[in-house]
């Protein structure tokens, strides 16, 4: 994985990107951003509702990697916006999930960095790849079909 020492946004600022939130939104933190690849991050709490004994579960894990595609979209939608103008952040719809790996169920209390790599863009449909790391270990990843919704 690429990316800073500092992020890019955190906490409201990256919830304003993105169309999930509370209690299902699963990014908290944008470290890198350029036209064909994310990194977010995702502090692990006890409240987060994909929880289960401790630990981060599938589900969360899969949303995480699909929100930090939909955050790529959000900022990069936020800095074609002038004048303080409200973001809209597009919608997406995940389409398809292939070759999901989950090597390890990462605890409460760890962060996530997860990094989403768009391989295609097909009309409104993106490929993705993404990989999630705790301290540089990947513990997931797959490829994604994302459906951009329409306005």
């Amino acid at each position: 994985m690429t990316g800073n020492n500092l992020p890019l946004l955190q906490g409201a600022a990256v919830s304003a990107l993105i169309p999930q939130k509370p209690p299902i939104e699963m990014v908290d933190t944008l470290w890198y951003n350029d036209d064909t690849s994310t990194i977010s991050g995702l502090t692990i709490t006890s409240e987060n509702i994909f929880c289960n004994n401790g630990l981060f579960t599938e589900p969360g894990i899969v949303e995480n990697i699909a929100q930090t595609a939909a955050l790529g979209v959000g900022y990069a939608v936020s800095q074609k916006q002038q004048n303080g103008e409200k973001i809209n952040p597009p919608v997406g719809y995940i389409g398809a999930i292939k070759r999901l790996l989950i090597h390890k169920l990462p605890p409460v209390g760890c962060e996530l960095k997860t990094e989403v790599m768009i391989q295609q863009i097909i009309f409104d449909v993106t490929l993705i790849t993404g990989k999630t790391t705790v301290n540089g270990e990947t513990i997931a990843e797959c490829e994604m079909k994302i459906f951009l919704k329409k306005d």
